[in-house]
C-alpha cells in the first residue's frame, strides 16, 4: 500500500474514577499492534484538572509506515459506513493547515469494542498526519476519501 500517512498519534484522558488498565487495554486494541514486540511506548503523564483532580494522559505515536497503514486499515474497517461518510463530509473542518486529520472515538463505546465518532470530550483523540505530494489540501482530501471511501 502507498504511504497514506506519516504518523498517527492517539491520546486519551483517564479520570481518577476510571480504570486506567481498562482504558489502556482499549488503546492497545485500537492500535491493533503488539506494542511490546514493536517497541512502541505508551507515554503516561499527569495533569491537574478541575477541582485539583489528577488526570492521567495516555499517548502513543506510531510512525513506521507498515504500522501506520495497518492501524488506518483496521480503523477504517471497524467504522460503520455512516461514520465514514460523516468523516468525509467533515474533512474540511477536521484537517488543519499542516494536513493533520483529527477525529475522536467515544471512550465508553470503544472500551466496549464499538468504534463511534464523537464530538464530545470523553474520547480517544486521533491525529493522522496525512501524506500526500505535493503537500496541498486538495491532495489530502483525495487521500482521506481513499481511506474512508
Amino acid at each position: 500500500m502507498d504511504k497514506i500517512a506519516n504518523r498517527v498519534t492517539i491520546s486519551v484522558f483517564v479520570k481518577p474514577e476510571e480504570s486506567e488498565a481498562e482504558i489502556e487495554s482499549a488503546l492497545k486494541k485500537l492500535l491493533n499492534i503488539d506494542v511490546e514486540k514493536e517497541k512502541i511506548q505508551i507515554k503516561k503523564q499527569k495533569a491537574v484538572g478541575f477541582n485539583e483532580r489528577i488526570i492521567k494522559i495516555l499517548e502513543v505515536t506510531i510512525d513506521k509506515n507498515r504500522l501506520v497503514n495497518k492501524f488506518i486499515e483496521q480503523l477504517s474497517s471497524r467504522l460503520k459506513p455512516e461514520q465514514k461518510e460523516l468523516l468525509i463530509r467533515q474533512t474540511d473542518s477536521r484537517l488543519d493547515d499542516d494536513l493533520n486529520f483529527f477525529m475522536r472515538l467515544d471512550k465508553q463505546r470503544l472500551i466496549n469494542d464499538d468504534y463511534w465518532i464523537t464530538d464530545e470530550g470523553d474520547c480517544y483523540h486521533i491525529k493522522i498526519g496525512i501524506a500526500c505530494f505535493p503537500k496541498k489540501r486538495e491532495n489530502a482530501f483525495i487521500v482521506i476519501k481513499k481511506i474512508f471511501g
